[in-house]
């Protein structure tokens, strides 16, 4: 058996890891991973919590930097982006 690392980013509606998925991307190392991206109208997991609880590891979380001032209501990049790991055997 070998293992391939898959990774999960869920972008959150706020820094905090139980708050909603807003917008998600999966893959796992050969290239076809279905679907992708948040091209479902369900996302895989309801908070980052929850991803934690299915098994998943987080690596890296959202780096935390204010709005710009007088940009606070501008519409911009998802920023409550987290990267999470698991490791399966194939």
């Amino acid at each position: 058996m070998t293992t391939r690392q898959q990774v999960l980013v869920l972008y959150l509606g706020t820094s905090t890891l139980d708050s909603d998925v807003v917008g998600w991307a999966r893959y796992d190392g050969t290239g076809g991973t279905r679907p992708t991206t948040g091209d479902s109208d369900e996302p895989p997991y309801k908070t980052g919590v929850a991803a934690l609880e299915d098994g998943w590891r987080l690596f890296q979380a959202a780096q935390l930097v204010p709005p710009y001032p007088g940009a606070e209501h501008e519409t911009s990049f998802l920023k409550h982006e987290f990267f999470f790991e698991r490791l399966v055997e194939v």
